[in-house]
């Protein structure tokens, strides 16, 4: 659930990615690596961490139990203030944008909600009235796919390749699908 004044969105998480710290060589905070623009990944569990990719794109992370360990939502399931979420997306683009694609990927659920470093860092979403996170009324007979993160060549291919991606299995939202694991699944 995020509250601002700009709206209230409810939405669901359908996809994250780990990030390990320490000798995670795909995480912000590799080698024990702490900065100020890092910092919420070292401060307590549940603790946002908002980042910006390419200068101009954000990723909403949660910080984790592990020192320098965070979660990174990559793709969430829209429910309420979609019309907001719509208004966000498309105002900057030329082709409308379809519901499930609106939160499809971290920096496009960032555009959908609002969410920049300047809003939501740091802030701890046990106790925050703008941004939290609750249980919701969702059927827990769906299946979880565990795979590989996605865009992370970069850090080697033993940590490209470990299974730190999370999904519900079959639903829209998800911004990437590994449909053979989906088909180990089935069987």
């Amino acid at each position: 659930m995020f509250a601002t004044k700009k709206g209230t969105f409810q939405c669901r998480i359908v996809e994250t990615e780990c990030y390990l710290g320490g000798e995670d060589k795909a995480s912000h905070s590799y080698n024990g690596r702490r900065t100020p623009s890092n910092e919420a990944m070292f401060m307590e569990p549940g603790t946002s961490y908002v980042y910006k990719i390419y200068g101009m794109y954000h990723c909403f992370n949660i910080s984790s139990i592990e020192p320098g360990g965070a979660v990174l939502i990559r793709a969430v399931e829209p429910i309420e203030g979609i019309e907001k979420m719509l208004e966000f997306r498309n105002a900057s683009r030329s082709k409308e944008i379809k519901v499930h694609e609106l939160c499809r990927g971290p920096s496009k659920l960032c555009i959908s909600l609002n969410i920049t470093k300047e809003n939501c860092n740091k802030l701890d979403l046990c106790g925050n009235k703008d941004l939290w996170i609750e249980a919701d009324d969702f059927p827990n007979d769906f299946q979880i796919v565990n795979t590989n993160r996605v865009g992370i060549s970069s850090a080697g291919e033993e940590w490209a390749n470990k299974p730190l991606r999370f999904y519900i299995k079959g639903n829209l939202h998800v911004s990437k699908r590994d449909i053979q694991i989906e088909k180990a699944l089935d069987t």
